[in-house]
Formats: C-alpha cells, structure tokens, sequence
C-alpha cells in the first residue's frame, strides 16, 4: 500500500474507532480543497451546488458559505420548496421540469418562496400544467421560469450525442418559447440552462480504454464551440423578450471550459465536492476523494478472498462495471466480476485482501457523488483523524424527493 493512502486508512480508523460500519464519511480536508479548487477553476463566475450531488443540507451551506459559490440546483420541486423554506438558500433552481401540483399551488401562493425558486420549462405543456393547478389569477407572484436548452451535438442529421433532455435545441425554437413565456400572465421568464453532458458528463482518460477516451476527447473538441456558437444565439433571442437574470451551463467535468463561454453567467458543479470515483478518469481535474462509505469484513472464504458485509450501492445511469463503488482502502482491493457488490455481502479479492481480518473495515467511493447518502441516515464529518460533527443526510431528515 502506497505510504499516502496507508495514512489515510489510518485516520479514517482512528477517527470512526467507536463506530460500527456501515456508516458513511466525508473529509472535510478533502472536501474545503475541492471546493477552492472548484472556484479557481470557474475563474471569477459563480458555482451554483446542484443538490443532488450532496443531499446534506449542512454540507450544501458549507460549500455556499465560501466566496465564489452562489445559490442551490435542486432535483425537484418539493426539494427546491424545502430548501428554501429551511433557509438553506435564497436562490434555488430547480433543474428539471415538474408536474407536482401540490408543489406548484404551494410556490405560487407564498410569495417569498416564488420570489427564491425558479422551476425549469421546456415546452409550452408545462405551462399549461402550471396554470391547470394555480391559474395565475390566484398567484401571490408570478411564477419564476428558466427555459432548458438541449446541449448535445448534432453533427448530422439523426445523429444525437448527449442526454436526452429538452426539446429546444436551435435559437428559433428558444425564442418561440421564450415569447410564448413573456406573453403568458402569471410567468417571469429568468434564465436559461444548458448541461453539456457530452462534455461535462464524460471522462475523457477512461482506466484501461484508451480507443474510447480518444474518441471521447475527439466529440468534446467538436461538440464545444458548436455550443458556444449556438448557446450565444440562444441567449441572444431570448433577450428579445426577457431580462435574463442567469445563464447556467456546465457540470464538475467542464467547469473551466463552460466558465470561458461568454454566453454563461454562472456554472454548476457538485459532484466535485465529494469526488465519487467516476471522475478519476477525467485529465482536466481530478478532485480529490472526500465522501466515502465503510462496510465490515465478516468472513474469508479462502485465503484469496475477504467477505464485507452489503455493499450494493450501485449509481444511475447505464449498467455497467462503472456504476459500482469502488474499495479504496486498504489499496489493492477489487471486487470479483461473478458478483460485484451485492445487496448482502461484496467479497474482495486482489493483494489487499490476504491481510484482512474478520472485523477490519474496507473503505469504498461510491460511482458517483450525492447517491451515497441515500443509503445512510447520517454523515460523519472528518477532519484529520477526528470526527468534528455528525449531519443528517436528507434520508436522515425524513426526505426522500426521487
């Protein structure tokens, strides 16, 4: 084991010593770091915290109380209404479209709650869903609306690179929109947001696939100044018809290129404060891990391998190896491809694992980065080899939004 991660198994040991796994840590050393590193990185522009990629309201004031960090991207609207009724933030963006009514009639009766959340718009549908629970007759404010742009690229027709998210790809459709907004009692059109999946979401140097992370580095080198052309014409026929507070691009994998468009007034970025494995195979930055969780070995089976005790804590998104956490400590751990990480028990193989001992801990990085903490009731923040403070992850306060 190298010297550096050997004394990181050590604090993490000493400092949980009275806790019996499973329980989930974050290095507040690690984490402060990749905040500050985050901010240098957006180079001036503000970071908006996506929740999802934290869950901890603590730990999402933490990172909002540093200079350069600025206002919340929730997941849902009765987060995003929760949120602010908790005063965790005066600016609260709800990064995809809702169809909650009860949510709705709540924001759009409480005129500081329509006054801190904006909910995300990308077809005129949604409006008429709004308007179908509250009609704006019955609003204390106008309903505060930020359009979603599709971010993919479209190198030819029929070929679509990116997630599958807004309708509204081109500057036509964004002001057609846009002006269907601005024409609608009861709606303040705010902002606009584009997430650059291709870009942002992607690791560009994937661990042993060096053809797929060419490839990778070769659309990201097309697909960014066709967005930075078409992001600004967007930007440009919305302002025809609103006064734009924000523009919202990027993600923890872009957020210095996203940060250099002109177009863009402030960037996202969360995932890069806990630092979940997938981000080892990003070249532009790396966090560093904070946010990890410690699960008990229980039996060896053989001399080759070790037991823990759960461990399926497997991220969204495709099926892969790539979605399940990775063991960290002690190093030169891994799991076995006939199992994985399961429900009950994960065993581990690989030179790490002839030295453990039934009752030893095995420290792993979830995938990605606020997932882990629907797993847990609690997060036990560490600095050096102390636990300073012990924080409710939303699970822990009752909240379970998605």
């Amino acid at each position: 084991m190298s010297s550096s991660r050997a004394a990181q198994r050590a604090r993490y040991d000493r400092a949980t010593a009275h806790l019996d796994p499973p329980f989930a840590i974050v290095d507040l050393d690690a984490f402060d770091a990749n905040g500050s590193a985050l901010v240098a990185r957006a180079a001036g522009k503000p970071l908006r915290v996506p929740s999802k990629s934290v869950r901890v309201r603590a730990l999402i004031e933490r990172a909002l109380a540093r200079p350069g960090w600025h206002g919340v991207m929730a997941f849902t609207l009765p987060e995003a209404v929760w949120l602010a009724a908790q005063g965790t933030a005066d600016d609260v963006l709800v990064a995809y479209p809702t169809a909650d009514r009860a949510a709705l009639r709540r924001l759009a009766t409480d005129e500081k709650l329509a006054a801190t959340v904006t909910v995300m718009v990308d077809n005129i549908a949604q409006l008429d869903l709004v308007d179908a629970a509250i009609p704006a007759a019955e609003r204390a404010a106008p309903v505060r609306v930020c359009i979603d742009l599709d971010a993919s690229w479209r190198p030819v027709n029929g070929v679509h690179i990116g997630v599958r998210r807004s309708p509204v790809h081109s500057a036509r459709q964004a002001g057609e929109l846009a002006a269907a907004i601005a024409g609608r009692p009861g709606f303040r059109l705010v902002g606009v947001m584009s997430y650059e999946a291709q870009i942002a979401g992607l690791g560009d140097a994937p661990p042993g696939r060096p053809v797929r992370g060419a490839l990778i580095r070769l659309i990201q080198s097309r697909s960014y100044p066709e967005l930075v052309a078409r992001r600004a014409a967007v930007v440009a026929e919305v302002r025809k018809h609103a006064e734009l507070e924000f523009v919202n691009g990027g993600g923890t994998g872009s957020v210095a290129a996203t940060a250099g468009d002109p177009a863009v007034t402030e960037v996202a970025a969360g995932s890069g404060l806990f630092g979940p494995w997938l981000f080892d195979g990003y070249r532009r930055w790396r966090p560093q891990p904070a946010a990890f969780f410690a699960l008990s070995v229980v039996r060896r089976p053989d001399p080759r391998h070790a037991t823990a005790l759960g461990g399926g804590w497997i991220a969204s998104g495709e099926t892969s190896p790539a979605r399940q956490p990775l063991p960290w400590l002690p190093e030169g751990l891994r799991l076995i491809g006939t199992e994985g990480a399961g429900e009950v028990q994960t065993p581990l193989t690989g030179p790490g694992a002839a030295g453990l001992r039934v009752g030893d801990r095995v420290y792993f990085r979830h995938a990605k980065a606020g997932e882990l903490c629907e797993h847990v009731n609690e997060v036990h923040l560490v600095s050096g080899d102390t636990i300073v403070d012990v924080v409710p992850t939303y699970r822990g306060e009752g909240r379970v939004f998605l």
